[in-house]
Formats: C-alpha cells, sequence, structure tokens
C-alpha cells in the first residue's frame, strides 16, 4: 500500500499528500494520510508500504494536496473534509452587525448579514536576526521590521475568545452568504453519493497466515479492518469477497472497527494498523483531535481487549521488533517535528521506553521502517537536501541500541533504503544523478566507498523507489510525464516495464506484504478508468484484474482525457491533463473550466480517477489539471531548478499560462473559469489572484499557505525550520526580497479579485488557521469589487479536515455548489 505524505501538504500521503492527493475517492478505497513525508518524488514522500514496509522520507510537508484532486494512497477508504458548522458572531466594538436569524441559547446569531471587520491593531514583525531565537545560519543583523495588522489573531493555543469569536462570525457570515445554495447542496451530496459504492470490500491481500482486507458499511462512517485465516497456506488463489452487507465472509475476524473508535468523537484518525509478526496482536495509532499527535494502543485479537501499554503522544507511525515483545514509535518536539525514534517493550512502563535516535538539527526530522525481509529497522535523518540512514539489526542483537551508519549526512546528497537478499538496496541522487540511480553494497560495508552502481543512470527517467522482493526487484519512477514501473530479476537481473495502453495514466504499488512471492500488486487508474487492482506474475509477465472499484451511474464512454500544452513565459511547454464530457463538449465554443493546480515539493497531480469530478463533467464544464512546475509530474528537475527557492514564482506563472492558453483555445473564458488549490496549492491560489486576478471568475483555497513570510520566519511555527530548505529562509537577505515579492498575504492590493471561498481547520498543525484568517480579513479591507470572500472555518479538526466520509461528501458539495453559483452552472437536468 503506498501511504502519500505532503508537506503542509504530504499527506499524504506525498505524490497520491498533496496530489495533496491525489484524492481521496471513497469507492476507489483512497484515504489521504495525515502524515508527512519531505519533498521529492515518491522516494522522497511516498511510503511503499507494501513491498518494502517503508516510510520514505517521512518529514513535514507544509503543502497537502488533499483536495479534489488530492494525494492518493491505497488503503481503504476514508475520506477528508472539512465539516459544515453553525457559524455565530457577536458584536464588534460599538459596530452593530444585524443579526439576520434566531439566536441560540447564549445570545450569539447563527448568521450575520454582513462580513466581520477584523481590528487593526499594528505589531512589529522582525525579518533577521533576533536574540534568543533561531533565525537561521545567516540571518540578516540588524533585523528588517514589518508591519501586521492582523498578527493578532494568531493564538497557539486556539483559546483567545477574542479570535474564537471572531472565526465563529466569519463563519455565521459565510452561511448567511450562501444559504439560498442549500438545497443546490443537497442535491449534489445526494448525486455525488450516488456515484459510490457505499457497501464495499477491498481486495484481500495476504500477510502470514491471513487474508487482511478492510470493508465499509451503508451508512457507517468509518471503516472496519478484518482478515480471515488461509486454509492452505501453500495457495496464493485471492479470495472473492461480496459487497452484500449480509454476507460477511466466513470465518472473519474483525482486527479494528474504526466505528467503534469514533463514537463520541467529532473527529477520528486511525494513522497506522500494524499486525504483530505472530499475528496475535495489532498496534495501531489514532488522532482525536486533527493536530496530528497520536496515541498508540496495542490490542489483543484473541480477546479483543487493549494491552496496559499505551503511548501517550507519537508521530503516529509504529513497527514491531523480531517479535512481538517490541515496538517501535517516534516523537514530536514542540514544533510538531519529528525528532527521535523509540524503543517500548510491551509489559513496561513507557516511562523507561529507551530512544534510540535524536536528531538536534532543526532542519532535519527522522523516519523509521522495517524491511519486508524483516532483517533491519532503517531509521533515518532527513532534511529537504541531505539525508542520513542508519540500520539496527532485527533479532536478539535489536535488543541494544547499537546503530550502523550507513552514509553521513553530506549537503545535497539524498538516499533512501532497502535491504534485498543480503545487500543494501540505495536510491541516491549521488555523484550528479539529477533523477537519481539505484545502487547497491554489502550490508556490512555499506559506506559511500563501497556503493556500486546496480544500473547505469539513465537521465531520461525518474527513479522514485525501489520494492524489494526475494526473486524481484520492483522500480518505480516515472518517464515521458508518467508514472511507471519496472520489473528486475534477482537472478539474471534483467529489467522489463509493464506496459498500458493508456498513455495518460497513473500507476501505484498496491499492498504487498510476502518477501517469498514471485507476484506484485499493483493499482492502475486513469482520468476515464476507475481504479483497477492487479496481480502481477513477474515471471510470466502476466496480469489478473482482481478488481475495478465500482462507480454506480458511471457511463465511461461519455467522457474523454487528452494531454494538451501551453507555453509558458520563458518557452517551457506545460503539460495539462483534460477531461471533459463529450456530448457536452463543442471544440472552439468556450464553456466553463475547473482549473486544479498544485506544484510544489516536487509532488506531482497524475491523471488519476476521481468519481467526485462526475458532478462537475455532467453539467458541462471541463476539468483541467495544470502541471506546473514545482510538482514531480517532468522528473527531478520540474521541481529543482524549476520552482524552487529562487525560481518559485513559475509556479504561478505557468498556472496563468495555463489559463490563457485555455482561453486562446477557446476552451473557456475567463468568467467561466474557477481555480481550486489546497495548502501549497493554495499558495498558488493565493499568489495567482494577486498577479492576474482578471483571468478568473471564482476561486476555492484550502488550507491556504499565504502567510508566507511571517509563518518562514518564525521557527517556532510547525515545520518552517525545516522548509528553509524548500522556500528559503526570509531571515536572509538572499531569500528576504524575492519571497516577499509573490507571498500573497503581503501583495493583496486595491484592486478587484474574484469570488473566493478560503476554507480552513483550527487545529491544522501545518497551515495554522490564522493564515487564512489574515489573508481574507486583509482582502475584504482593500479590495475594489463587490465579490464575494468567504471563509468557512472547521473548529473541531486541523490541515486534512474531518474523518467522517459522509461529511467530505457534505464539503465536497458546499464547494461545487459555490462554485456552481459563480460559474452560472445549473443542474444536468436543466
Amino acid at each position: 500500500m503506498v501511504y502519500s505524505e505532503d508537506k503542509r501538504g504530504n499527506c499524504i500521503p506525498c505524490g497520491f499528500c498533496v496530489s495533496g492527493s491525489a484524492s481521496h475517492l471513497l469507492q476507489n478505497n483512497v484515504k489521504t494520510l495525515p502524515f508527512c513525508a519531505r519533498k521529492g518524488s515518491v522516494s522522497h514522500y511516498q511510503r511503499v508500504a507494501g513491498s518494502s514496509g517503508k516510510n520514505k522520507r517521512l518529514l513535514s510537508l507544509r503543502g497537502s494536496q488533499m483536495g479534489f484532486f488530492g494525494i492518493k494512497a491505497d488503503v481503504p477508504q476514508v475520506v477528508k473534509n472539512v465539516a459544515i458548522l453553525t457559524g455565530i458572531g457577536i458584536l464588534a466594538g460599538s459596530v452593530f452587525v444585524r443579526t439576520v436569524t434566531s439566536m441560540n441559547a447564549n445570545m450569539i446569531p447563527e448568521m450575520l448579514e454582513k462580513p466581520p471587520i477584523a481590528d487593526k491593531i499594528a505589531h512589529a514583525v522582525p525579518f533577521g536576526y533576533v536574540e534568543g531565537e533561531n533565525r537561521g545560519p545567516n540571518p540578516m543583523n540588524p533585523a528588517i521590521v514589518r508591519n501586521d495588522d492582523y498578527f493578532w489573531l494568531r493564538d497557539d493555543k486556539r483559546e483567545n475568545p477574542k479570535v474564537i469569536n471572531h472565526l465563529k462570525k466569519e463563519n455565521a457570515y459565510t452561511n448567511y452568504s450562501l444559504k439560498h445554495l442549500e438545497d443546490v447542496r443537497k442535491e449534489l451530496y445526494d448525486e455525488m453519493l450516488s456515484h459510490v459504492q457505499e457497501t464495499d470490500t477491498s481486495v484481500p491481500y495476504k500477510h502470514g497466515n491471513f487474508w487482511y482486507y478492510t470493508r465499509s458499511v451503508q451508512g457507517l462512517s468509518y471503516d472496519i479492518h478484518g482478515r480471515i485465516p488461509i486454509d492452505d497456506a501453500s495457495s496464493d488463489a485471492v479470495p472473492k469477497l461480496s459487497s452484500n452487507p449480509d454476507q460477511i465472509p466466513e470465518g472473519e475476524q474483525i482486527t479494528l472497527d474504526e466505528n467503534e473508535l469514533a463514537k463520541g468523537l467529532a473527529h477520528c484518525d486511525v494513522r497506522s494498523i500494524k499486525p504483530s509478526p505472530d499475528h496475535s496482536l495489532i498496534a495501531y495509532s489514532m488522532d482525536s483531535k486533527g493536530y496530528e499527535t497520536y496515541q498508540i494502543f496495542i490490542k489483543d485479537l484473541s480477546t479483543g481487549e487493549l494491552l496496559p501499554d499505551v503511548i501517550p503522544a507519537s508521530a503516529g507511525s509504529i513497527e514491531w521488533g523480531a517479535d512481538k515483545s517490541e515496538i517501535f514509535y517516534a516523537k514530536q518536539d514542540e514544533a510538531h517535528r519529528t525528532y527521535q525514534v523509540w524503543r517500548h517493550v510491551l509489559g513496561t512502563d513507557v516511562e523507561s521506553d529507551e530512544c534510540l535516535i535524536t536528531e538536534p538539527d532543526e532542519r532535519f526530522s527522522v523516519a523509521f521502517y522495517t524491511t519486508l525481509s524483516r532483517k533491519l529497522l532503517l531509521i533515518g535523518s532527513q532534511s529537504s537536501e541531505t539525508s542520513e540512514w542508519y540500520y539496527l539489526k532485527l533479532g536478539d542483537e535489536s535488543k541494544s541500541n547499537d546503530l550502523t551508519l550507513i552514509a553521513a549526512r553530506e549537503f545535497g546528497v539524498e538516499y533512501d533504503v532497502d535491504e534485498w537478499n543480503g545487500e543494501l538496496v540505495i536510491v541516491t541522487n549521488c555523484d550528479k544523478a539529477v533523477n537519481f540511480k539505484i545502487v547497491h553494497c554489502p550490508i556490512d560495508k555499506c559506506g559511500r566507498e563501497h556503493w556500486k552502481d546496480l544500473m547505469p543512470y539513465d537521465p531520461t527517467t525518474k527513479i522514485d523507489a525501489v520494492s524489494t522482493f526475494k526473486s524481484f526487484l520492483t522500480i518505480h519512477g516515472r518517464r515521458g510525464g508518467f508514472k511507471q514501473l519496472w520489473m528486475r530479476s534477482a537472478e539474471t537481473g534483467i529489467v522489463h516495464q509493464i506496459d498500458f495502453e493508456e498513455e495518460a495514466h497513473t500507476v501505484s504499488a498496491s499492498t504487498n506484504k510476502e518477501y517469498d512471492t514471485k507476484v506484485f500488486r499493483f493499482t492502475y487508474s486513469s482520468m476515464t478508468t476507475p481504479r483497477q487492482t492487479f496481480d502481477y506474475d513477474v515471471e510470466s509477465k502476466s496480469r489478473t484484474l482482481l478488481k475495478e472499484a465500482p462507480v454506480p451511474k458511471f457511463d465511461r464512454t461519455l467522457y474523454e482525457s487528452k494531454r494538451e500544452y501551453a507555453l509558458a513565459s520563458d518557452g517551457t511547454r506545460i503539460p495539462m491533463s483534460i477531461v471533459y464530457r463529450k456530448d457536452r463538449f463543442v471544440k472552439g465554443t468556450p464553456s466553463p473550466c475547473f482549473l486544479y493546480g498544485y506544484g510544489s515539493y516536487e509532488i506531482p497531480i497524475d491523471p488519476g480517477f476521481n468519481a467526485m469530478y462526475l458532478p462537475i463533467l455532467d453539467r458541462g464544464v471541463t476539468v483541467v489539471i495544470a502541471h506546473v512546475r514545482g510538482g514531480g509530474e517532468e522528473g527531478r528537475t520540474w521541481y529543482d531548478p524549476g520552482a524552487r527557492y529562487l525560481t518559485k514564482k513559475n509556479t504561478f506563472t505557468d498556472f496563468i499560462s495555463c489559463a490563457e492558453h485555455l482561453i486562446a483555445e477557446k476552451v473557456t473564458v475567463a468568467e467561466k473559469i474557477a481555480i481550486e488549490g489546497r495548502s501549497a496549492g493554495g499558495l498558488l491560489m493565493g499568489a495567482v489572484v494577486n498577479m492576474r486576478p482578471d483571468l478568473f471568475k471564482a476561486v476555492i483555497a484550502g488550507v491556504p499557505f499565504v502567510d508566507v513570510m511571517n509563518t518562514m520566519s518564525d521557527a517556532s511555527i510547525p515545520l518552517t525550520t525545516g522548509e528553509w530548505e524548500e522556500w528559503g529562509n526570509p531571515n536572509e537577505e538572499k531569500y528576504y526580497e524575492y519571497m516577499l515579492s509573490y507571498s500573497p498575504y503581503d501583495n493583496v492590493v486595491a484592486q478587484d479579485y474574484p469570488s473566493m471561498l478560503v476554507t480552513s481547520g483550527l487545529w491544522d498543525p501545518r497551515v495554522a488557521y490564522w493564515e487564512p484568517a489574515k489573508w481574507v480579513a486583509k482582502l475584504r479591507d482593500l479590495k475594489t469589487d463587490n465579490n464575494p470572500i468567504l471563509l468557512k472555518i472547521d473548529l473541531e479538526v486541523g490541515h486534512f479536515s474531518a474523518s467522517d466520509r459522509y461529511r467530505y461528501i457534505r464539503e465536497r458539495a458546499y464547494d461545487l455548489a459555490f462554485m456552481f453559483d459563480q460559474l452560472g452552472v445549473s443542474s444536468p437536468s436543466e
């Protein structure tokens, strides 16, 4: 299974978090996971748990793509969203804000007819040297001081009454402004739900002596995790499980019912579920607040009871040791950085747990995973530019804390590690391998001087990750702008590629838990093909379709997708994935258009299927993904130097070029373009509406990273220090002016802006709620038009919004109703 992880965004998630995403498809068993990996392509932000069980660069990312095309991970169905909250408001100073609906028992209005006006309170923000603070290695001295009138909206503890009341007033105004869309939202909710197979079962995967799977039940918001015993241990025949709720699999053992965990909770996110090596226990991590701090519990599967071993606060990842006597987990520091890996021995007090590693450098975060062969525990410390990995041999020796260094950190050298038949296999950019290459070395002689190329470096192919099995190696990468899979025989060294009929597609590792196998499981989809799960026989090169995700009321013959290219201002060709309904699309006749973008952390937004855009297509709206620089669609250089550090503005100008191309080709007109981006994609939204507000009619900005200067100057804010190697550090003269030139909050001016719906979560640790709140306040103060600027903030959740799959659909209906209203789009039947 692939956990994509995005920065203020990477879930992940990554590549399937941020395309933030990459979105959560209910019927496709897709879940965007709330943990992060640091930058990069699949090897940098993806966890290929199915192959090697490893957390690939599990670091923090600021931009998630959990949005409409959010990150996809091949884990069973849980979807995220922002809850519809009833907004409430108060009186501000002596200004009376008229209540237009009834008040609750506390005399707080449920709706407000006029937007709240945030107070302006001058606050000096220093950029550069500040005594006693971490401002990076080369801060300006003396510091430059800038004023921020809305700084007061920041409340790290989320308890200041004035701030909370202002946010409630924002919700109240949004409720009033969009109350006329209530019937439209219900229609959209029913329509989207009609495309979801509410009761469904994932394809079982073999793990030990069991077939594990996840199922969903109509009316239940969360997953049920189960397994059935394997009668014939030598059989690889995958059992076919019924989606009929009355036909529970014979011999089913429920390992974890998330619906039971969620009772009485506003938020319930189960991140990691790991059976012990003997399959008698499971360890799982759970966040009940949305702040991405996880408790870890251990359950006895024979009794159903929880063991007294409870880890009160962790980063969420869990690995078992050589047996069921111990687990490994990670802790976070005050800035929410994963900085330590710990061992807990079952039956002992957690206060006596042992720390294996502590990373003192605030630019680095730690990650850990066991190899699929279960020979090694790998622990890495990584920044956005540099890697350093250690291993611990599992077995009797693992009772010690002796870590073996693989290769010491060297700035600019990145690498990821796996074990393959007694050797280490490493994906790295060393020796100027910009698009990464694969090297190998003996486990006991693993220094850089012992690394030898496993395959010749190919600059036309981006190597993202490897998955190791006893008789073969799976290589995950990109070529020609799309994801690809290659297989390498352990015996002969011969490599072959898995071919696909559709050029525009996405493919990912599925759940692969057996090291000694000749079968590799993967998933495939395109913008018109729902997610398919295949078993691939590496020896015979044959594939077996195990399941195509059911999408009720979907006729693929009605839709068509294509690839087009826009010409950027510097002459670069920017790819776009376009899908439309054939009977509602007339070439040369402009129609409404939904344009989505992300463009950060080398995370690609791949052209996969998403049933949630069917209501858009069925209304005659063309859907376009702009594969702008900053993502990883065209390999490493698409990200760096494509749109990183001092070239970041290429992301924004590329997106503008895509919009201009669509207009020039008469696909649409400016008055009919709606755009969306989430997290770091929200930064994209904020930048382009400052630069070219005339190009867009409506904007949906989800958890937008818009206060770039303030956030990136303050090391106390979660994720900031690690991302100095992503955006730059505005405390340094080298980056100050450039970052200031595009930071959306700092570049709001007196001009007309499109209509905007901005969403956020109060407990978001990646993009703090005050960023969109301040941005909205400043936009309202300076803009010169009458277009609505609406803020909807969920007071109960974080970056990845609510965990309830039905709430996700309601929230998507909320967003789409706003978009259709602004574009003047009616229901398909009208």
